[in-house]
């Protein structure tokens, strides 16, 4: 079966969605701007059926929600059979990857959700209800409450609530995530029936997800966003006929060049800050440059790849690594991004290759391995922050709230959370810096400073 398929009166000339230039930003206490999706420029035509990937924190669900009108961009436009949406679409619904269904309510109730916001008569729903249940395959579960079901169970429920209104548009956000794997493999397949027989009334389906393969074997094309903040990277047409082999060839082609683009967007370098202005909130609202992130790999998990990769005569296929860890790309990536900040591999065209400081890393012992590491991250702009700020105080000490403060005016609450806890554990296995978790402190002992510590070295 050729792929992509068209719904009888659409034509492929036709736009279900336009996105023009839009930008979403979050304001920050200190009302300074985190801008999280930054010019989206995107077209969804009937017929189709598109994967969104990205990196974790990419703003993927947040596109989701404005295309549906769940949530609104703070510039551009949003279009839908090109007419701007204000409000929740009615014409598009959503597939959560949590199911979301009311426990007090049965199977048929649950389905029955949209239909009674749209004021359907209940001779109506009930039937429109039981139609769906029949087709995706729960009939007998009607009047089950969602305890008694199984995972992959409420999950149908999910789909079948969200067809039962007749959307053109159905979105999806890593509807299959939260399930284990023959679950969902056989869900993916049962979904991508009903869409290439038509069983479904749906005009278009856009997919959040995170798994390459995921979106090779359902999508018919593949964007692909970069982060922080999110930009469109690549649009790909996926023209594998239907049904999919995961095992030919074309199909292992096709996950590489995806992999290959997920893993090289960051490519392009970004000016270090200085350390003072790190510390330095802007005033006025002035523009300031950003502090650039740090990927949130584990040490531990970086010297295991680096080893095995080792062993495989100093570099392997990322697709194939992934495959064989069970890994998926949001997985993978904080782990070799961290590999290339610290110069211990680099990824080039989907293969990551061990340097020759990666090399020393692997054969050397942990306290060498530990010396590598550090002075890695005295050339990051956050690690020269941190002990400089811990240096200059008399009992080198500082509460990590003051550091989430200054990392607060870059990025999100939850991001700059995220962002020390990783510089924490990085710091503290290099030995840079302690960190007591009572205390919630930062700070430098004798060895660190060469000083004697004030005995109130604990005291903020």
């Amino acid at each position: 079966m050729a792929s992509p398929i068209y719904r009888r009166g659409d034509r492929k000339s036709d736009s279900l969605v336009r996105l023009l230039g839009v930008t979403k930003t979050y304001k920050q206490p200190d009302n300074y701007n985190i801008r999280v999706l930054d010019d989206i420029n995107l077209e969804i035509r009937p017929g189709e059926f598109i994967a969104l990937l990205g990196p974790s924190g990419s703003g993927k669900s947040t596109l989701l929600r404005i295309i549906t009108g769940l949530s609104t961009p703070s510039y551009g436009t949003v279009l839908y059979r090109g007419q701007p949406i204000e409000g929740p679409n009615p014409h598009a619904t959503m597939v959560f990857q949590s199911f979301a269904l009311y426990p007090w309510l049965t199977v048929q109730q649950n389905v029955e959700l949209g239909l009674v916001a749209k004021g359907v008569l209940p001779q109506q729903r009930r039937q429109r209800a039981i139609e769906l249940i029949d087709v995706i395959g729960l009939n007998g579960y009607e009047d089950a409450f969602p305890k008694e079901l199984s995972g992959g169970m409420r999950q149908r429920v999910g789909f079948a609530r969200a067809l039962a209104v007749d959307p053109e548009l159905l979105c999806m956000d890593e509807p299959f995530s939260a399930l284990d794997f023959l679950t969902a493999e056989n869900l993916r397949s049962e979904l991508l029936d009903l869409w290439l027989e038509s069983r479904i009334p749906t005009r278009a389906i856009l997919m959040v997800t995170h798994g390459i393969e995921e979106a090779v074997y359902m999508a018919d094309r593949i964007v692909i966003l970069s982060k922080n903040p999110a930009r469109i990277v690549a649009d790909l047409p996926n023209l594998l006929p239907f049904p999919r082999n995961r095992k030919s060839t074309e199909f292992v082609q096709m996950v590489d060049q995806v992999y290959k683009i997920v893993t090289g967007w960051d490519e392009e370098d970004e000016d270090d800050l200085d350390t003072a202005e790190l510390a330095s909130p802007s005033q006025g609202g002035e523009a300031r440059p950003r502090l650039r992130p740090i990927p949130y790999g584990h040490i531990s998990m970086l010297s295991g790849l680096l080893e095995l990769v080792s062993d495989r005569g100093g570099h392997d296929d990322l697709y194939r690594l992934g495959a064989e860890l069970l890994l998926e790309v949001d997985d993978l990536l904080p782990v070799t991004e961290t590999a290339e900040l610290f110069h211990l591999a680099e990824v080039r065209e989907g293969d990551l290759f061990i340097t020759e400081l990666g090399q020393s890393f692997v054969e050397q012992d942990i306290n060498e391995r530990k010396a590598i590491i550090r002075d890695q991250l005295k050339d990051i702009p956050l690690f020269r922050m941190i002990t400089r700020v811990l240096a200059s105080k008399a009992n080198h000490a500082m509460n990590k709230e003051f550091f989430n403060d200054i990392l607060e005016e870059h990025f999100s609450l939850e991001e700059a959370e995220h962002q020390l806890m990783t510089a924490i554990n990085w710091g503290r296995y290099a030995d840079i810096f302690h960190y007591d978790t009572d205390t919630e402190q930062l700070y430098l002992d004798e060895d660190q400073t060469g000083d004697p510590i004030p005995a109130e070295t604990q005291d903020s």
